[in-house]
């Protein structure tokens, strides 16, 4: 049967833009409650140490106050013996910590109290009289200090860290050509527009309904019944809008738990939004890093050896910045070595942010490939192309569909790279120097079992249901589009319904996997409820299509119609009239080839069908997306200033499910890269280990005038490896090897070569 439909790819706008132009979409602090009130937490002024003693007696006595919890009153949660018990819940707590359970002290900023009031002022008012006595240690604090005594972990999540350790030096003695150079990036903040909030109500004793802005509606499921051993299906967690995520929303943080605690403590609805303030110290940051990188070539510019050594740290967590990811995958080098050394600070936990270990990596990778370019006396590009591959190397695999020398072709037109000069400080604009910089860009291409329901109505409507979550990304769109495709109804005839636990089940939205996971679903489902209307059809002595074969028919605009005879149609609102249907569904569970489970706690719907050249599972094919990143800057000598005058980001990222809103998220990351590579850094009192960027007040991100037109283009081939779908996530490949193209840029203008993110005035002067 032919589908007569594509919707899929078109650069509709969004379907839920006129709730949040109009102020209708409800984010997790608007769902206000009957009898609500406000928590607000007191924090730890140390780095590390004990508290022996909290006087509350003041605040207790202030108005409005309701219930004030410390780790000696509050409610003793079910104990984390490992963290993976909540894998097997689909959770994943941001910090190994369970709040108000013990004295310790492991940061600056760390929760240590709780006060439940009347009104937020009242509550944050009280909080500011909970006085606290501590017996005070040491903080770790700086990076270099402590890695003598960090640790070599061995794996992350399950995957190998440590590769070819040792093995590249003799290589790289050997090599007739090579450079070996240290690169630093700094801390850096989430700061989405919303800060992260919860709504806490005990609906009964065994019942609890929370609002929370988060990545994973299903994640907050499974911690919360976990900690407070409640079965799953009594946890309900809803999340429909959600103002930006980048991470640090993908894990569950304390606030969901003492908000929980505050609620049953009081027997009222609780509700606990964080500062601006709170956001630098208590929902994870991306961590400082310090990587070595050695490449050694032939005088042809063939490289033979890579090493790529990161130093970073960790706290209450396993998680630390992989930053050698990207040097697994890209190049043609027969040699690549990967090593991390991690320290221990006392500093809020590090977490997954916008393209977690290749934002940084590529900075570092892409900067030495352009200082081995420099060396070499070859075009950066040309360099990049003569290594290109189109197979993972360390997994001698090849890539599922890859089309980057096609991303460096298209970007090199659109940014005028021919004009450009190699050596530097020939290119002048009014008193400013200009100068070129390109990087690869790259990130995993991955896929997660997702599930997925439809429901047609009988006046022709269409709803789509799952548990997946939207960002301000355009999910709600996309999910929209394929079910139009899947059935060959309008879009403006759909309407999809997702944040809510109860829901189909499906996976965290992060690591760029939404499309590639929860619109096969859609898409299985779809093709479900048609096949079954159509079948109804061929069944009804009254319908025009009766005793056809399926093949026979076609469908567009909810009608089917004989594909011979465009006059033989019959209207999926008559054939359920007919058949009395006051409502039809389907629920169709993708699962990737290798035929792995949900996960968490919910069984799959009917599993949908792959093909056998359809594999997610790393067994076949290894699964990337590639980009090109190119940038022109001006800099201004005398002041230190870099300004980006132009960028054009060319991204293979298979299918593009909207156009509009993919190009979107391309130039959200592209901007994300621009602020990592000018002026984000979060700074620490190095005496008091609290953070001195504190704010959007003095935590610079990128404005309108710091930014400019950026010209994003697609190679749009589906990779019909990874899902009948054949897209691959937008999300995060944009930010990576901005910063990287921007500094090689810098140099390509003034000659000085910037290895310490942010590329600050000072550093140029």
């Amino acid at each position: 049967m032919q589908k007569t439909n594509d919707v899929t790819g078109k650069p509709i706008s969004r379907i839920d833009g006129r709730l949040k132009v109009t102020g209708q979409a409800k984010y997790a602090a608007e769902f206000n409650q009957n009898q609500m009130a406000y928590a607000f937490p007191v924090r730890s002024t140390i780095g590390k140490g004990a508290i022996t003693a909290i006087d509350a007696g003041a605040a207790e006595k202030s108005g409005g106050v309701i219930k004030i919890l410390t780790h000696e009153n509050s409610m003793r949660l079910k104990p984390l013996n490992n963290p993976m018990e909540l894998f097997m819940v689909g959770g994943l707590l941001g910090e190994n910590l369970v709040p108000l359970q013990d004295n310790k002290v492991h940061y600056f900023g760390q929760y240590i109290a709780l006060v439940v009031a009347e009104t937020y002022e009242q509550a944050r008012a009280a909080a500011g009289l909970v006085k606290v006595s501590y017996k005070q240690e040491t903080a770790a604090i700086e990076l270099e200090k402590e890695l003598p005594t960090g640790f070599k972990p061995q794996q992350m999540f399950g995957e190998k860290v440590q590769i070819n350790e040792g093995k590249a030096a003799s290589l790289i003695n050997a090599a007739p050509v090579k450079i070996e150079q240290t690169y630093t990036t700094s801390n850096e903040n989430h700061h989405p527009m919303e800060p992260h909030a919860t709504v806490a109500v005990w609906e009964a004793d065994d019942k609890l309904l929370l609002y929370d802005a988060t990545q994973g509606v299903k994640g907050v499921q499974g911690v919360a019944a976990f900690f407070f051993s409640l079965k799953p299906d009594n946890v309900k967690v809803m999340s429909p809008f959600v103002g930006g995520g980048f991470g640090c929303k993908g894990g569950q943080w304390a606030n969901i738990l003492l908000t929980a605690m505050a609620a049953k403590e009081i027997k009222r609805p609780v509700k606990f939004a964080l500062t601006r303030q709170m956001m630098v110290t208590n929902v994870g940051r991306r961590g400082q890093t310090i990587q070595k990188i050695a490449l050694a070539a032939d005088k042809s510019g063939k490289l033979t050896a890579m090493r790529h050594h990161s130093d970073t740290y960790t706290n209450l967590s396993d998680f630390f910045e992989p930053s050698g990811k990207q040097t697994n995958v890209l190049y043609s080098s027969p040699m690549r070595e990967v090593t991390y050394k991690v320290a221990r600070l006392n500093i809020g936990t590090p977490t997954f942010m916008r393209a977690p270990g290749e934002t940084p990596g590529t900075f570092a990778l892409e900067s030495a490939m352009d200082e081995l370019a420099f060396e070499l006396k070859i075009d950066p590009l040309q360099l990049r192309i003569l290594n290109h591959t189109s197979m993972n190397v360390s997994e001698k695999l090849p890539f599922s569909e890859e089309n980057l020398l096609e991303c460096y072709r298209i970007g090199a037109e659109k940014i005028g790279w021919a004009n450009r000069k190699m050596e530097p400080r020939m290119n002048r604009r009014g008193k400013y120097l200009v100068g070129m910089g390109m990087a690869t860009a790259t990130y995993p291409a991955g896929r997660s079992s997702a599930s997925a329901k439809i429901q047609m109505l009988a006046d022709g409507s269409v709803k789509v249901f799952s548990a997946t979550q939207d960002l301000g990304t355009g999910t709600y769109t996309i999910m929209a589009q394929t079910a139009a495709d899947a059935l060959g109804v309008p879009v403006e005839r759909i309407s999809v319904e997702i944040g809510d636990s109860s829901l189909p089940a499906a996976p965290v939205s992060g690591g760029s996997q939404t499309a590639a996971s929860v619109n096969p679903a859609i898409l299985a489902a779809g093709e479900m409820l048609r096949k079954d209307m159509m079948q109804m059809a061929i069944a009804d002595g009254k319908s025009k299509l009766s005793g056809r074969r399926p093949e026979e028919i076609e469908f567009v605009n909810a009608k089917f119609f004989v594909k011979d005879d465009a006059s033989k149609t019959d209207s999926y609102t008559d054939i359920m009239k007919r058949n009395n249907k006051v409502m039809m569904e389907a629920c169709a569970t993708a699962m990737p080839a290798s035929g792995g489970g949900l996960g968490g706690n919910q069984a799959p719907c009917s599993t949908a069908p792959f093909a056998k050249e359809e594999n997610s599972d790393n067994k076949k094919y290894s699964f990337h997306s590639f980009g090109a990143q190119f940038a022109e800057v001006l800099v201004d000598e005398d002041l230190g200033t870099i300004r980006v005058s132009r960028f054009t980001s060319v991204q293979d990222i298979g299918r593009i499910m909207n156009e509009k809103t993919a190009r979107s998220q391309v130039i959200g990351g592209v901007i994300y890269g621009l602020g990592q590579a000018l002026m984000e850094e979060t700074a620490y009192d190095k005496r008091r280990a609290n953070p001195v960027t504190r704010h959007l007040g003095d935590y610079h991100v990128p404005v309108n005038l710091d930014v400019p037109l950026i010209d994003v283009h697609f190679i749009g081939k589906p990779d019909r490896h990874i899902s009948p779908i054949g897209a691959r996530g937008v999300g995060e490949i944009g930010i990576t090897g901005v910063a990287a193209a921007v500094a090689n840029a810098v140099f390509n203008a003034t000659g000085k070569r910037i290895r310490n993110l942010p590329l600050t005035p000072d550093k140029l002067l």
